[in-house]
């Protein structure tokens, strides 16, 4: 929750137009801090820039007062996979801190989290159809052609499956190999590589067509994480990230068919799916709390709501200070005179507050 300051843009207007002028992205430097600038803006960020090799791109409003949340930074996996997350952060607030942007920890709204297991996982084929999943859950399946035909005779090959959908949670499972080629990010066979060496494993080579890499990914949307897990600050998500990834593998679950049991939901786990679920509880052990959401979702209600019941106290008996009331009047003034004109206001405009009430209920969703 914050905007640039005038200096910065004036600076990053000059450089946008640069960039504008030549058609391409040119260097933008400013308060030590190096980044690429885009020849255009979107979804409302009047600038887009890059940190270079570093994989994060910061997405910057003009300044408006009425519009807070003038900066979003969008960190991508390499960046996390070869820093990690402390690193990266802190990183940020260097970087913040450079350009001159100061913020408190409550001003800050996590977007989204993703947490991803990469698998070599010999002669797996995917199958949209082994995904157990709730009746109302949205599936997509990507289908492409294969490099080779095959012996069985299929015409082509699942190289994805998303399972739900954003702002809420999504799993998707997907040809990380093939995605690597395609999006040219060599820099994956370096991770891995660098990985099996410490564990004196045999390097992987880019050029083994037959090696069969997979990504199992849990994104984590700002629904879930507010809505479900009230997840706002820093502090709450090393405490519970963990639990989000956790429920996402149990609930979204990968399996093996039963031939003998028409009961999909008691399918066994894939080997995949236990092996990436079990990586999830080793590497986000220091982040759980292992509380249902319900009763963090109920344990934050009732704070919420201790809260305002003291801001209306306070207010009510600030009011009752200025009506000229004493102690001994007071309990009378709010069960009656306050109550009465609180009623009066609301049979007079009865449309007016059911529409705050109803904003009301819309921002302050507290149900699963």
């Amino acid at each position: 929750m914050a905007n640039v300051s005038p200096a910065l843009f004036a600076a990053l207007e000059a450089a946008r137009d640069e960039a504008e002028d030549k058609r391409t992205d040119v260097p933008f430097s400013y308060g030590g801090t190096d980044f690429d600038i885009l020849p255009h803006g979107g979804n409302g960020y009047r600038f887009i820039l890059r940190m270079g090799a570093a994989d994060a791109h910061w997405f910057i409003k003009k300044p408006n007062a009425k519009d807070p949340w003038g900066i979003r930074i969008s960190v991508g996996s390499t960046m996390l996979a070869t820093q990690g997350l402390s690193v990266v952060r802190d990183h940020l607030d260097k970087t913040l801190a450079r350009l001159g942007i100061l913020y408190e920890p409550h001003q800050i709204s996590i977007a989204r989290a993703d947490f991803c297991v990469d698998i070599l996982a010999p002669g797996f084929e995917l199958s949209p159809e082994r995904f157990v999943i709730h009746s109302h859950t949205n599936r997509a399946d990507y289908h492409a052609e294969p490099e080779d035909k095959r012996s069985n005779g299929k015409s082509g090959l699942y190289t994805s499956v998303t399972v739900g959908k954003s702002p809420g949670r999504q799993v998707i499972i997907y040809d990380k190999r093939r995605e690597v080629i395609e999006r040219k990010k060599p820099i994956w066979w370096d991770i891995w590589n660098a990985n099996r060496m410490r564990q004196d494993m045999p390097q992987l080579d880019p050029e083994d067509r037959s090696l069969d890499l997979y990504r199992i990914e849990v994104r984590a949307g700002k629904d879930l994480l507010k809505d479900r897990w009230q997840i706002r600050t820093w502090e709450q998500f090393d405490a519970q990230f963990g639990d989000v990834v956790a429920e996402a593998f149990d609930k979204i679950r990968y399996c093996e068919p039963d031939p003998a049991d028409s009961n999909r939901a008691r399918w066994p786990l894939h080997p995949i799916w236990a092996l990436a679920a079990s990586i999830c509880e080793e590497n986000l052990l220091g982040m759980r709390t292992y509380l249902d959401p319900e009763h963090v979702k109920y344990v934050h209600r009732e704070e919420h709501m201790r809260l305002i019941l003291a801001q209306i106290i306070g207010n009510s008996i600030t009011l009752a200070a200025l009506d000229g009331i004493q102690e001994d009047g007071l309990e009378d003034y709010l069960g009656f005179t306050l109550a009465d004109r609180m009623t009066n206001a609301i049979r007079a405009e009865p449309e007016r507050f059911g529409a705050k009430l109803e904003a009301a209920a819309g921002r302050y969703r507290f149900e699963a």
